[in-house]
């Protein structure tokens, strides 16, 4: 796909990942993005870049009213970047009730699912278009300290699958990403190694311009997603010894 030229939306834009994928947009020369976020105060130094470019939209992807509101208003969009999601660091059985799993699995599962589906026709309309999902490499394998959000990761891996092979037929390029912990505020309290959000970014748009499908950005992604093919008990039982209310320190 040729980014320069095309219309992107992406949203969680105001966090450490969705901001970057702004300024590097702009850089390659996207002729407007839309930027959401439920609080479009939070945008303002993102508009503040280029106003012209850049749009600011309220959205909350869970409201499946607004989803659809803003996928007729912005019925240009040729790059659609699911970036909103969360993590409240909840075990299955150690946490105190479902409120976390279900938040996380609302949020990154069918907020996801539900811009993809409310996108697909308008992405159709531009000849086929991107969809790229900032997933996580805990969606190929639970960390029990984090094991509700990493379900809800696995589960939206496996929806990226599903919508790729749906929307081949209209040539649209289906990306998942999966990046291990990125230095962002959300994981501020994780030890290292991290991959900075420049590199999820850059590496997500070449993506995107070479057609690949799936993305391991940063050392930790790829040697865990390495090892994953050849030893995958081995990093299971591994990550099995960070438990709920145990440090990470070391992971």
């Amino acid at each position: 796909m040729n980014i320069s030229g095309s219309v992107a939306l992406i949203t969680g834009a105001n966090g450490g990942i969705g901001s970057i994928f702004v300024q590097e947009l702009l850089k390659l020369d996207v002729s407007k993005i839309y930027a959401c976020a439920r609080d479009v105060s939070k945008l303002n130094q993102l508009v503040a870049l280029d106003s012209h470019r850049v749009i600011p939209v309220e959205l909350n992807v869970v409201n499946a009213e607004a989803v659809a509101r803003v996928a007729k208003d912005c019925s240009d969009v040729s790059l659609l970047i699911n970036n909103a999601g969360t993590s409240l660091n909840q075990g299955l059985i150690a946490a105190a009730d479902l409120e976390a799993a279900r938040l996380e699995m609302e949020l990154n599962y069918f907020g996801v699912l539900s811009m993809c589906r409310a996108f697909a026709p308008v992405l159709k309309a531009q000849g086929g278009g991107a969809i790229v999902n900032i997933l996580s490499l805990l969606g190929k394998i639970n960390l029990p300290f984090s094991g509700s959000y990493s379900a809800s990761k696995a589960a939206a891996f496996s929806m990226t699958q599903g919508i790729r092979a749906e929307l081949m037929g209209q040539g649209t390029l289906v990306i998942g990403v999966m990046p291990g912990t990125v230095n962002t505020e959300l994981a501020k309290d994780w030890p290292d190694p991290k991959v900075e959000p420049t590199e999820v970014v850059k590496d997500t748009l070449q993506a995107v311009i070479d057609g690949q499908e799936d993305v391991f950005p940063g050392e930790q992604a790829q040697q865990i997603a390495s090892q994953l093919l050849t030893d995958p008990k081995g990093v299971e039982k591994y990550l099995g010894n960070f438990l709920p209310g145990l440090s990470l320190a070391g992971l």
